[in-house]
């Protein structure tokens, strides 16, 4: 491991092994995870911080082993991650308080806090956000984990953003570093 290398939540890891485990079955998972390199978490999932590296690895060997729904197991995991925050990161007033306001000042809050815990998901990337009428812009330059049209980012900020914000909320993907671009861009709108 480098001294560069950044870390990532675990949930990268864990939930993406878990929805294979309950998609597929523990065979699958257990053999994903060796093939990631990753057989220590065999016995027991990650409980903090990993190196990126080790996320980036599982996400390329489930693309590679599960080619036809890839994108909607890493989609699910990041629904999954996103349930995760809401259940032991958000906490509920907060979260009461988001469901009431205007979507543009929910956003606007969501962001900021996105902000202050963007390691999480971005790791040694370099994360920029913006809003914009109606819609929030994130950036996530040399994106660590990013896979093309980056289903698990996409699958998170769509939950969280559709849970706090307003169940209208749709993600676009209009760049994205797996696929040669210098940056992903997720616009997350819901007008």
């Amino acid at each position: 491991m480098t001294a560069l290398a950044g870390k990532v939540g675990p949930n990268a890891i864990i939930q993406l092994a878990d929805v294979l485990a309950d998609r597929i079955g523990l065979e699958e998972r257990a053999a994903t995870l060796r093939a990631a390199g990753l057989a220590k978490y065999l016995a027991a999932d990650p409980e903090r911080m990993t190196d990126e590296r080790e996320a980036a690895a599982l996400h390329r060997v489930v693309q590679s082993r599960r080619a036809g729904d890839w994108d909607e197991l890493s989609w699910e995991a990041g629904e999954r991650t996103a349930e995760y925050l809401l259940e032991n990161r958000i906490p509920k007033g907060a979260q009461w308080l988001l469901k009431r306001l205007p979507p543009a000042w929910s956003a606007h809050m969501l962001l900021r806090a996105i902000r202050a815990h963007a390691w999480t998901f971005a790791g040694s990337g370099a994360f920029s956000a913006r809003m914009e009428r109606g819609a929030v812009v994130i950036s996530i330059a040399d994106n660590p984990i990013a896979m093309p049209g980056c289903p698990w980012h996409r699958g998170v900020f769509t939950r969280l953003f559709r849970e706090l914000v307003s169940p209208r909320v749709l993600v676009r993907h209009d760049h994205c570093c797996a696929q040669g671009a210098p940056a992903c861009n997720f616009v997350i709108g819901w007008t």
